[in-house]
């Protein structure tokens, strides 16, 4: 039983961490580097096509940068009608620059995306905008979410480890005396200690076994009320570990704990 709910609780905390990670990459691949081209309004004149060419160069040289997206002044109006259309039809000219978005590779170099474009009217740039307290606080957060994770697996796998170790423990304290004869009589410590090391294997098995059954009635009557009655934060890129995946990590997990559990309590048993 301690097996199987330690088992348990690690299946949850990876299908639960592993969704959360994936929607943090999610939230950290929407983070862009918006460059507004200088436009009579901001600067003394507007950007010419070669000074745009020059600055798309840059930005499509980079191995910091996974793409480069070209944004019209005509593109930014029909963007922006569609989520405000009643502002901007009143609006006598286009106020809009012709601009680029910078999606980087990995949202964590984004602030050394942003630093390859400075703001001068020199090069036709009038701003450089990445957000940058939004992107910090959302960097922060997946950062934090992804720390907690790790630990959290490797404090349920410590304390699997533990209550293996100190079930077999208990079975080995039982028979200490029949050990201390059969290591009197010549029994080498590994005959001694393989009924033993089998045991705790048989213990993570059935335990893991348990946590993938129950696991399956969650997936199966738990999950689906959930997703009907609670809104995600999702897209169509965020995803746990597959099941089975998961399934097969759980019996490994509790194979390896078990073996380890029951081989590291025996050796104080094994100095007679």
């Amino acid at each position: 039983m301690t097996v199987l709910i330690g088992m348990f609780l690690l299946g949850l905390f990876i299908a639960f961490g592993t969704w959360v990670v994936s929607w943090s990459n999610h939230v950290k691949r929407e983070l862009v580097v918006h460059v507004y081209y200088c436009t009579t309004d901001t600067c003394a004149k507007e950007a010419s096509q070669s000074q745009m060419d020059a600055v798309a160069r840059v930005a499509t040289s980079s191995p910091l940068v996974k793409n480069v997206i070209f944004v019209s002044k005509a593109r930014a109006l029909e963007l922006m009608k569609q989520k405000h259309p009643e502002e901007v039809s009143a609006l006598p000219t286009n106020p809009f620059p012709n601009a680029l978005t910078v999606v980087p590779r990995r949202g964590d170099d984004i602030e050394k995306v942003a630093q390859l474009f400075k703001a001068s009217p020199s090069v036709g740039i009038d701003k450089v905008d990445y957000g940058k307290k939004t992107t910090h606080r959302v960097l922060k957060l997946a950062h934090v979410i992804e720390i907690f994770f790790v630990i959290a697996v490797i404090l349920l796998l410590l304390a699997s480890t533990l209550l293996i170790a100190n079930t077999i423990r208990l079975s080995i304290f039982s028979r200490r005396r029949e050990i201390e004869v059969m290591k009197l009589v010549g029994a080498t410590n590994w005959f001694v200690r393989g009924p033993f090391m089998l045991e705790g294997l048989l213990c993570g098995v059935a335990g893991a076994v348990g946590a993938v059954l129950l696991l399956i009635l969650g997936k199966e009557i738990a999950l689906p009320s959930l997703l009907h009655t609670g809104p995600l934060i999702a897209g169509s890129d965020v995803n746990s570990l597959t099941f089975s995946l998961n399934a097969l990590i759980l019996i490994g997990t509790g194979l390896l704990l078990g073996a380890a559990g029951s081989g590291l309590t025996i050796r104080r048993f094994l100095q007679v």
